[in-house]
């Protein structure tokens, strides 16, 4: 079969260190170019990984079969349902929109174009961390969980990793949530209520959850933890005891299985557990949390 061709939407960090070098590295799809709002950026980008810079986003879509976008969520979703309108396969970054009505818009454009989508939350396409996921969804009868992200983007000193006016803006219900949710959801079932929501220190917020198969969970999520007690924790209690997430070996390997996963579900027709539905979802869940939040 023909290759698959990838273009990529977006110049930024997470662009530069993660997707344009997965993309030109990758030996089963070609890399089919770079667009961004900087032209200047997008000239330098492309030019470091031997592809093409595209004045035109829509020249972008036309030369490819797919699109990877590394953008913020709300510049994604309307230039995503484009790439889709124009017959092009997305592998989406998280969150897909920040509200549940961009969201849905992008959905329906798939679900008109008939396109493939995945969307990357890092840890259910790193090897040991999905391996994780499938093991305990297999195991069943959980009681309870919780998934801590504990970020240090913002350290309360004010100072960030990069540039990021998006996740100042929105924090880390918005940022980190998503990956909590993508660990509890495939293993305790979907959430059928934000029970309770509350604000803790910086962008802090802790939340309860009610799941559909009748356990319950929480989330801690914050960017503003100290950098010495950031990190991640995922755990399970239930009538078989307690498991406990694997460390995360990073999102360099897990974003070329993504692209791999694209591939096979653009070729298949078989929809992805992580398309756009499910990041529609994500979407819904948190937009609830922030009504809860605001309400306290």
């Amino acid at each position: 079969m023909n290759r698959l061709r990838i273009g990529l939407v977006g110049t930024g960090p997470w662009a530069t260190a993660t997707h344009a070098p997965a993309l030109a590295a990758h030996p089963d799809i070609d890399f089919s170019g770079v667009w961004g709002r900087r032209p200047e950026a997008a000239a330098t980008l492309a030019a470091t990984h031997g592809t093409a810079a595209h004045a035109d986003v829509e020249e972008l879509f036309a030369a490819s079969d797919a699109v990877a976008f590394a953008v913020p969520p709300d510049v994604q979703a309307p230039l995503a349902a484009r790439a889709a309108a124009a017959g092009c396969h997305l592998l989406l970054d998280k969150p897909v929109a920040t509200t549940p009505e961009a969201a849905r818009a992008l959905g329906r454009a798939v679900e008109r174009a008939r396109v493939a989508s995945v969307v990357f939350f890092t840890l259910r396409f790193a090897t040991l961390s999905s391996a994780w996921v499938r093991e305990q969804a297999a195991t069943g009868g959980w009681f309870t969980g919780r998934a801590d992200w504990y970020g240090s983007f913002y350290t309360p000193d004010g100072s960030a990793a990069f540039p990021s006016p998006w996740r100042e803006s929105h924090g880390g219900l918005w940022d980190v949530g998503p990956h909590a949710l993508s660990m509890l959801l495939p293993v305790l079932g979907d959430v059928s209520d934000v029970t309770a929501a509350a604000h803790g220190p910086g962008d802090t917020v802790h939340l309860i959850l009610r799941h559909t198969g009748g356990a319950s969970s929480t989330a801690a999520l914050s960017l503003t933890a100290p950098a010495k007690c950031a990190g991640l924790a995922v755990e399970l209690r239930g009538e078989n005891g307690v498991a406990v997430l694997p460390p995360w070996e990073g999102a360099d390997e897990a974003f070329a299985t993504a692209v791999d996963e694209l591939v096979v579900a653009a070729r298949t027709g078989t929809p992805h557990p992580c398309d756009v539905r499910f990041g529609l979802r994500v979407t819904e869940i948190l937009a609830r949390a922030e009504e809860r939040l605001s309400a306290v």
